[in-house]
């Protein structure tokens, strides 16, 4: 198959046959996705915080 065959069939492709979402509500599926990347990223230092110290606490035992 030609390259630039398939680049033109792709581009034919995404402009008739995908149904896009609108533009609302993929900026509001971006925010929640922000939202959520920064709460799971909180939560991981959050733990890995409490595993330092714990860990530091143990080992100043030795």
């Amino acid at each position: 198959m030609n390259l630039v065959k398939y680049i033109k069939d792709s581009f034919v492709e995404l402009r008739n046959k995908v149904s896009w979402i609108s533009w609302e509500e993929a900026q509001k599926s971006t925010a929640v996705v922000a939202i959520f990347t920064i709460l799971f990223a909180l939560a991981v230092f959050l733990v890995d915080k409490v595993f330092q110290t714990g860990l530091g606490e143990y080992f100043k035992l030795f």
